[in-house]
């Protein structure tokens, strides 16, 4: 007997299309579970985190008088926020630089080993790598006393949501099994606390699907009967209510079996009710339709969802010298300014002005991050030096972006050298942005307990930055 992984959405002739079954909406969830008792402003966050490592002085921070060897092809424009200047191949997204705040200068402090899997895992938990990194770079598996990511802790500390998980991510995991990058997990919180997985098919962007879910091979079969569905839905949350009583399954597949019998959960995942025209906004991307089912997740008051940037399109990871994302090692400028600038501008110009437009992007906390920036000297030995026109890894400095939740809007804090090589001034590290997150979330309660009892501090470094207003 076979157990396919079916999708979320019409179309799929699967048993799980009773998620259309359903008799309330989205519009029946919209503002459950955000009523929290918080002291910030944002009830919700979405963290867009840019897989490979973007290039702050190609995208945010940009140093026009720089010689040619550092400053590079493009040019700044202006933007809807005075005296804000960013890269002129995000001509959407300067429309909407009134609701960002830039923040210059976070850097690594020499914590970190230069490779993906410590940037993901410094970025995403808040927490200097430890010595295991540095012995095993890139092989270095998550691990059950890692330290947790900021959704992770957000998801943990937040009142739980009636129906749906506290944390979602999607559309993949970062990176292929075997080398997932640490830190995008629950760690030391356990289990219980890790994000829920949608995944997204880079060939079908409106396509979701449930890893952790499998369901037997003669429940494929199209149902589009409204009465049958219904019927089916009752049929499988008997059926959970028995599986949880044999206990035959994991306590992750136990998650996704309480989100499906949960009556009132389907109108969060269905694309398919937004207008075309608001998706042909968002972009017919896989990346697009992740933001826009952050919104939608948004709207149905789940406190934390990550979208990480999918790396699966093998001409950028062809053309970048790469695995793919935004690891720019070779053709850096061509590879943003043809396929990664339009497409993110596109994007999450969308997210920002959507959130605006209905009224959300108060309560909505935005952060645009990556685990790292791109060296500020062009030329990557990898792929030719300065003929390859790469820009290498580069953790001493790099860019991340806020919106929405109590953030002030059309703000740069923090600088850089003339360069864009080093912070000048006081630095920004990635514990900062943590504690910045916790507190628009209005997370003051980081205490935590070991498994033997002793208690530690989820977060014991890291100051506010001062762009909340």
């Amino acid at each position: 007997m076979t157990f396919p992984q079916t999708s979320l959405f019409p179309g799929r002739p699967s048993r799980r299309t009773v998620l259309q079954a359903s008799g309330a909406a989205l519009a029946g969830l919209t503002g459950v579970g955000t009523a929290a008792a918080a002291t910030g402003q944002a009830r919700s966050a979405i963290l867009f985190f840019l897989c490979g490592g973007s290039s702050h002085v190609d995208m945010w921070d940009m140093k026009p008088d720089a010689p040619s060897e550092f400053r590079g092809e493009f040019r700044p424009i202006a933007t809807s926020a005075d005296g804000v200047a960013i890269c002129e191949h995000m001509p959407l997204l300067a429309r909407e630089a009134k609701h960002l705040a830039l923040v210059h200068g976070l850097t690594d402090g020499g914590q970190a080993t230069g490779d993906h899997h410590a940037g993901y895992y410094f970025n995403l938990t808040g927490h200097a790598p430890d010595l295991s990194f540095r012995t095993q770079g890139n092989d270095r598996r998550p691990q059950p006393d890692d330290w947790p990511s900021i959704g992770c802790v957000v998801g943990a500390r937040r009142p739980r949501h009636p129906s749906l998980p506290q944390t979602f991510t999607l559309p993949y995991r970062p990176s292929k099994p075997p080398y997932t990058r640490p830190g995008q997990f629950a760690g030391r919180l356990g289990r219980d606390h890790d994000p829920f997985f949608l995944k997204g098919d880079f060939a079908d962007p409106l396509s979701f699907t449930v890893p952790d879910l499998v369901v037997e091979a003669d429940g494929m079969r199209r149902l589009s009967d409204r009465r049958v569905l219904l019927e089916s839905l009752d049929s499988l949350r008997r059926g959970l209510d028995h599986e949880a009583a044999v206990g035959t399954y994991s306590r992750q597949q136990q998650r996704t079996f309480e989100l499906l019998a949960a009556a009132g959960t389907a109108g969060a995942f269905d694309i398919g009710r937004e207008p075309a025209s608001l998706r042909e906004r968002y972009g017919p991307t896989i990346n697009g339709t992740s933001l826009l089912m952050a919104r939608r997740l948004v709207e149905a008051g789940v406190p934390f969802i990550t979208v990480f940037w999918s790396e699966e399109d093998e001409v950028v990871s062809k053309k970048c010298a790469s695995g793919g994302g935004w690891d720019t090692h070779a053709a850096n400028f061509a590879c943003l300014r043809d396929n990664l600038l339009p497409e993110f501008d596109r994007a999450f110009s969308a997210l920002v002005a959507d959130l605006a437009d209905r009224g959300l992007l108060d309560s909505t906390l935005l952060l645009v991050t990556s685990e790292m920036g791109r060296k500020p000297r062009i030329g990557d030995p990898r792929s030719g030096g300065v003929k390859g026109a790469g820009r290498d890894h580069w953790t001493a400095c790099m860019s991340v972006v806020f919106a929405g939740g109590g953030v002030r809007g059309g703000t740069v804090h923090g600088r850089t050298d003339p360069r864009g090589e080093y912070p000048a001034g006081t630095p920004v590290h990635p514990a900062d942005v943590a504690r910045t997150v916790y507190a628009a979330l209005g997370i003051t309660d980081l205490a935590a307990v070991d498994p033997l009892g002793r208690p530690y501090d989820l977060l014991d470094g890291g100051a506010v930055l001062p762009i909340l207003g």
